[in-house]
């Protein structure tokens, strides 16, 4: 069996492959950067997702990672005998584009699932929730340079996911047909409001950190100067907004995939409190 992982050196990839690795997959990582990709020496790094196509079995596609040669590496996919696509989408999918941040990001969720489902061969679409890394870019530096958290609607709720948590479902989804046909939703094991997550930072950290609810355009510029855009600003906002008073979904997938419960989000923060007190 050979697996091809796209996006291998990011967050939920780098797992992946270590996780195909260790089950004795032979695994293409795909790469901008194979020759310091700094992969087990089982694992072949590759530069082109086109050549790592020959004679593959299945592939992992992160359309981020792909970006506007996604279809054409679908498309080459079926032509080269590959028999399985493992799609990295998201769980709001479905929802309209402007709700969608990670789209100004790169993303197309929507597109690679449908490309899977399209295609003709076994597929599988993985539905991760927010992922836990995510919060460090949004407030990290905040953390940092005190003890407040300024962001929109205190009471938005969100079951953040931990990326290895996706890698190892992913896994399972690419070495086996028992998830062939489905969509998957991922969350981690509990919903918590912004006003809660920071708490649990905090917690974690020993800080009587706090969330301050401040208003949207004060948010959007706060975005704007990180680097992330008006857009990305726009679409986080109205993402959240239809969550106020709402419970993020919580699914039990990982712990049914896995055999082991889905990673907290305090474990995480634990693993990674250096990233907030840098």
């Amino acid at each position: 069996m050979t697996i091809v992982v796209t996006g291998a050196t990011g967050n939920v990839g780098r797992p992946l492959v270590c996780e195909l690795a260790a089950a004795g997959a032979r695994v293409r990582a795909v790469t901008r950067a194979p020759e310091s990709a700094g992969f087990p020496d089982v694992v072949e790094a590759m530069s082109s997702p086109v050549d790592a196509l020959a004679g593959a079995t299945a592939v992992f596609l992160n359309s981020r990672a792909l970006g506007d040669g996604l279809a054409d590496v679908v498309a080459l996919a079926r032509r080269r005998g590959v028999t399985k696509l493992v799609a990295l989408s998201a769980i709001n999918a479905d929802d309209d584009f402007s709700r969608q941040p990670s789209r100004f990001r790169g993303d197309r969720n929507k597109e690679v699932e449908q490309l899977a489902v399209d295609s003709g061969l076994d597929w599988v679409s993985l539905r991760p929730a927010v992922f836990a890394s995510n919060f460090v870019g949004m407030w990290s530096a905040q953390i940092r340079a005190g003890d407040v958290v300024g962001g929109p609607y205190a009471a938005a709720s969100a079951a953040p996911i931990v990326e290895t948590d996706i890698a190892a479902v992913a896994a399972q989804a690419l070495l086996t047909d028992e998830f062939v046909g489905q969509h998957i939703p991922l969350t981690g094991p509990q919903a918590f409001t912004n006003s809660e997550l920071v708490e649990i930072i905090g917690t974690v950290l020993g800080r009587p950190l706090r969330y301050l609810e401040v208003p949207p355009d004060v948010v959007r510029q706060r975005f704007i100067g990180l680097g992330l855009g008006a857009e990305f600003a726009d679409a986080y906002t109205a993402m959240l907004a239809e969550t106020v008073d709402k419970p993020a979904l919580v699914t039990r997938e990982v712990e049914k995939i896995t055999g082991r419960p889905a990673t907290t989000f305090a474990q995480w923060v634990s693993d990674h409190r250096n990233l907030f007190t840098k």
